[in-house]
């Protein structure tokens, strides 16, 4: 039987993150078309970002779906990286995005065109508020991880809607058309700034790196000072997925009969201090682990 009763799944969360999708995703259609038919690529661009920001909260509430579901004999951690595996898809997309538009908006400085700057004021300025509803629907939910990085996207997406907004505010009141693919290219900015920094997260996941948040020397200084505690080696950190965080080591202690104490006030420590999940230990009588590093052939 595989236990999977160290997380919990924040099903609100998953519900905030479904309705977040259906604002986004219905606003970009619109905000796409009118900036199409206004000839804003600042306004389109706004609407590809968007896009990627529907698509980043689809593939999380997809991810947070399939986390759900228990570990078996074939996935013994359980989906959890299905999270991880979304936010790599979701961040090569983005990329793809940021070069499409930079390229659109160097043909619109050598080829500039006519901007209907009344339609894209008037979307630009729904889109905004769109922006901040979902903001608010996100709030609603408990804060987990997937919706935190949802709400960076969507904030990423609220400088793009001002932007848009100045653009059609500048060509209506100067007809300064240049402004355009100027903000475009402000907008592509936020864009490559949150993928470099989304694909970042997720390969450190995948290459079993630290947590950027913990420090493997203070976590192992942390375990070293529970009294009972004489050494600690062969100490590894990574992460299961963007919520789990796993830990193993091995304790040297003088006492082999005081571990079960020993082994929860350790866990207690790594959860509350360093929230750390799911460690495991192995223990180490210090007469064997002083033997066997001074002596390759003693064995106890």
């Amino acid at each position: 039987m595989y236990e999977h009763s160290h997380h919990s799944h924040d099903h609100s969360g998953g519900r905030a993150l479904q309705r977040a999708l259906l604002l986004t995703l219905s606003f970009a259609g619109v905000e796409f078309v009118v900036g199409w038919w206004g000839g804003s690529l600042a306004l389109m661009a706004d609407a590809g970002h968007m896009l990627t920001d529907s698509t980043a909260l689809g593939l999380a509430a997809i991810a947070a779906w399939i986390a759900t579901r228990p570990a078996d004999q074939h996935h013994s951690w359980g989906h959890g990286r299905a999270e991880i595996i979304a936010a790599m898809i979701n961040g090569a997309a983005m990329l793809g995005l940021v070069a499409v538009i930079v390229y659109n908006a160097i043909e619109r400085f050598q080829n500039p065109v006519e901007v209907r700057g009344a339609a894209v004021l008037v979307v630009a300025a729904i889109g905004l508020g769109i922006n901040l509803a979902v903001l608010k629907v996100l709030h609603g939910g408990q804060g987990n991880l997937n919706v935190r990085g949802a709400m960076l996207h969507v904030m990423g997406d609220l400088l793009g809607s001002v932007a848009a907004l100045a653009s059609g505010l500048v060509i209506l009141l100067t007809g300064w058309t240049p402004i355009d693919p100027i903000l475009s290219l402000v907008i592509c900015a936020l864009i490559l700034f949150a993928a470099v920094n989304l694909l970042r997260t997720a390969l450190g996941v995948v290459m079993e790196r630290v947590p950027a948040r913990l420090d493997l020397e203070d976590v192992r200084a942390a375990m070293h000072d529970v009294e009972g505690v004489v050494e600690i080696h062969d100490l590894h950190i990574w992460q299961i997925s963007s919520e789990r965080v796993a830990l193993s080591a091995h304790v040297v202690m003088s006492d082999l009969e005081a571990w079960p104490d020993l082994l929860a006030r350790i866990n207690a420590m790594l959860l509350e201090r360093f929230r750390i999940d799911h460690p495991t230990l192995q223990p180490e009588l210090e007469c064997v682990h002083a033997c066997t590093h001074t002596d390759p052939q003693c064995h106890g």
